[in-house]
C-alpha cells in the first residue's frame, strides 16, 4: 500500500515495479536533474494545462498569464508545474477547430491523470480550448480551475469601432455586396484584430468563459477580464493560489459540474444570447459528470429567461471590455438570481447563492446589462426546433435573428456540400429569391466537413446587391458565435447519419415556426420513403487514425459531439 506521503504531490500515482523505494530514488533523481531543492519537491504540486501555440494568436499572452498563475502557486506555498497540451484556434485549422476538440480533452484528461498533480489550473481562451479542458478535467477526477485568457480590446477603422468578428462579417458583407473595395477591405483587415485574445464580442470564446464562470469552475468575476488588462494578471496569480488549496482539498469537478450548476449555466447562456455553439459544448461537458442538457428542457428555460445582454451580435453598439466594465457575469448572474439554484458549489468552496449575496449592490452599466424587470427580450436567446426535418432538434438564435422570418414557410434551395455551396451561391443564373430557404447537407458531425462553422450560409451575391439582408438558412453545421441571422443548425440527425435532411430536394416546402418550435419538411412519407430507397451513398474515402476514430465515434450534435466512449453514464 502507498503511504500518505506518496498519494499526493510529486510522488502521487508512483510506478513501483516491484520496489518502490527504487521508484522514488528515480523519480526525484530527474526531478533533481531540473533544480528542484527536497523541500520543493514536498510541496502541494499544481500542474498547469498550457496551450500556448504560436498557431493561436488568441492565446499569443499566455508566457505573461503563466508566469503570474506559477506566482500565485509559489506564494501559497504549492509547487507549479506546466505542461503543453494541444491548442485550438479556429482559422488555423484544417477542416476545423471542433474536429480537435475531443482530441485536447482526452490529451488534457490523461495528462491530467497520469501526472503527479494534486490540482490543475486550466488555462483555456479560444473558442474549443474550454470545453475541452473541462471536459478533460471533469473525466480526470482531480481538483481543477479554469482560467480564461479573456477577449481583444476593440480597434478602429475610421469613424467605426470594430472587433473580431461580428464586424468582420459585416464588413465581408458589404464587400461580397459590391459596397466596399479591395484597398478598403484590406484595411479593415488590419484593424478588426489588434490586441491579444479572443474574440472582443459574444462568441463561443466568450460564451463558454460565461458559461464557466456559471458553472462555478472560475474564480467570480473573471470570465470578461480583457486579455490586456492588468486585472487579468491579477485573476491569474489568484487562480494559482486557489490552486494550492484545492490541491489539499477534495473539491473535484464532479463536486461542481452538477444538474443544478449545467441549468444556471443554461440559464447564463440564454440570458446572454449567446453562441449555438454553446448548446453543444454545455451538452459536452454536461455528458462528462453524467448529466444530459435536454433541448426539451432548455426551451423551458428558455421561456422564462429574458435576455438581457446587449454584447454584440445582440445589439449593435457594445463589446466584451464594456460588459466587463458594466459588471460581467456577476451582474447578469443577480438578475437571473430567483431563477438560480444557489445552493451549487462553486471553485471557491462557497455556494452561488453565498458568492450573490456578497456582492449585491455592486455596480451595473444599465446600457450594457439590462434589469430582468425590463430586459432586452422576455424571453432566451437560443430556441430548439423539433419537426419532421428535425426530430431530434436543432437550434435557432433567436436574439440575433430576423423576427419576420420566425414564422415562415419557403421553397427549398438545397446545396448538397460545401463544395457544392462554393460552386453555386453566387451564380448569377440561380434560382433563389429572398423568400427561399437555403439548405445545406452534410456539414454535420460524421460528414467528411466534420461540422464546421458553415452554418452562416452566404446570400447569393445578386441578392445581396439588390439590398436583402437576411433570409432563413438551414443546415447540420454549425455557426461562428460572432455571427447573425435567421439561421437554424445542428439539424438532428444530421444528413450524413441518414437524417431527413438528407432528403430534402429543391424546391420542396419547409415550415419553419419558432412560436411552435417547429422545423417541418413539407413532403409525404411515400416520396420520403422513396427517396429513400432510390439513395446512394458515395464511396467511402479510406480512414485512418483520429479522422477513423472521429467519425466512427462521435455522437450527435444534442449529445454534444462528444465521443461515445467518454461520457459518464447518468
Amino acid at each position: 500500500m502507498a503511504n500518505k506521503e506518496e498519494e499526493r504531490g510529486f510522488l502521487r500515482g508512483l510506478q513501483t515495479y516491484g520496489d518502490r523505494d527504487f521508484s522514488i530514488y528515480m523519480r526525484r533523481a530527474f526531478a533533481r536533474s531540473m533544480g528542484y531543492s527536497g523541500d520543493e519537491l514536498a510541496r502541494p504540486v499544481v500542474g498547469i494545462a498550457f496551450t500556448h501555440s504560436r498557431f493561436n494568436p488568441c492565446h499569443r499572452h499566455f508566457p505573461e498569464l503563466l508566469e503570474a498563475v506559477k506566482r500565485g502557486v509559489t506564494a501559497a506555498g504549492g509547487l507549479a508545474l506546466e505542461f503543453p497540451t494541444i491548442s485550438l484556434h479556429e482559422s488555423t485549422l484544417a477542416p476545423n477547430s471542433m474536429k480537435f476538440r475531443n482530441l485536447m480533452a482526452m490529451d488534457t484528461e490523461e495528462m491530467i491523470r497520469a501526472q503527479p498533480m494534486d490540482a490543475v489550473v486550466l488555462m483555456g481562451g479560444c473558442d474549443k480550448t474550454v470545453p475541452a479542458q473541462l471536459m478533460g478535467a471533469a473525466s480526470a477526477g482531480k481538483p481543477a480551475i479554469q482560467l480564461i485568457g479573456g477577449p481583444q480590446m476593440t480597434s478602429r477603422y475610421k469613424d467605426d469601432r470594430v472587433g473580431a468578428c461580428t464586424d468582420c462579417r459585416k464588413f465581408w458583407t458589404q464587400f461580397r455586396a459590391g459596397n466596399l473595395g479591395k484597398a478598403e477591405i484590406e484595411a479593415v483587415e488590419g484593424r478588426l484584430v489588434t490586441t491579444a485574445g479572443t474574440c472582443a464580442v459574444m462568441g463561443t470564446a466568450s460564451t463558454m468563459a460565461a458559461i464557466a464562470e456559471a458553472l462555478g469552475m472560475t474564480l467570480p468575476g473573471t470570465a470578461a477580464i480583457p486579455a490586456v488588462h492588468a486585472d487579468r494578471l491579477r485573476a491569474a496569480e489568484a487562480t494559482g493560489t486557489r490552486a494550492v488549496a484545492l490541491a489539499k482539498s477534495d473539491l473535484t469537478p464532479d463536486k461542481i459540474i452538477t444538474a443544478g450548476a449545467v441549468e444556471n449555466a443554461a440559464r447564463v447562456l440564454l440570458a446572454l444570447g449567446g453562441s449555438t455553439n454553446g448548446v453543444i459544448h454545455l451538452a459536452a461537458i454536461a455528458g462528462r459528470a453524467g448529466v444530459k442538457l435536454d433541448l426539451e428542457r432548455l426551451n423551458e428555460l428558455s421561456d422564462t429567461t429574458p435576455v438581457l445582454v446587449a454584447v454584440k451580435p445582440v445589439g449593435t453598439e457594445f463589446y466584451m471590455e464594456d460588459f466587463f466594465a458594466a459588471g460581467g457575469i456577476g451582474a447578469v448572474l443577480r438578475e437571473l438570481k430567483p431563477l438560480l439554484n444557489l445552493d451549487c458549489m462553486t471553485i471557491t468552496g462557497e455556494t452561488l447563492g453565498q458568492r450573490l449575496s456578497a456582492e449585491e449592490g455592486a455596480y451595473v452599466d444599465r446600457r450594457v446589462i439590462k434589469p430582468a424587470s425590463t430586459p432586452l427580450e422576455p424571453q432566451g436567446g437560443l430556441v430548439a426546433l423539433f419537426g419532421s426535418l428535425a426530430p431530434d432538434g436543432a437550434i435557432i438564435k433567436r436574439s440575433a435573428a430576423t423576427p419576420a422570418l420566425f414564422e415562415k414557410t419557403g421553397r427549398a434551395i438545397v446545396f448538397s456540400s460545401l463544395d457544392d455551396l462554393g460552386a453555386r451561391i453566387d451564380d448569377p443564373t440561380l434560382d433563389v429569391t429572398a423568400d427561399d430557404f437555403l439548405i445545406l447537407q452534410n456539414a454535420g458531425p460524421r460528414s467528411t466537413a466534420a461540422m464546421p462553422e458553415a452554418g452562416f450560409l452566404p446570400i447569393p451575391r445578386k441578392l445581396l446587391e439588390a439590398g436583402v439582408k437576411d433570409m432563413v438558412r438551414i443546415s447540420d453545421a454549425r455557426m461562428s458565435g460572432t455571427a447573425y441571422g435567421t439561421i437554424v443548425l445542428h439539424v438532428a440527425p444530421e444528413a450524413a447519419a441518414g437524417g431527413p435532411l438528407a432528403l430534402v430536394r429543391t424546391g420542396d416546402r419547409i415550415r419553419l415556426s419558432v412560436k411552435e418550435r417547429r422545423l417541418d419538411l413539407l413532403v409525404d412519407e411515400a416520396e420520403l420513403a422513396r427517396r429513400r430507397s432510390g439513395s446512394t451513398r458515395g464511396a467511402e474515402v479510406p480512414l485512418r487514425g483520429y479522422d477513423k476514430l472521429f467519425r466512427q465515434s462521435v455522437l450527435q450534435a444534442p449529445d454534444g459531439c462528444d465521443f461515445d466512449f467518454l461520457r459518464r453514464q447518468p
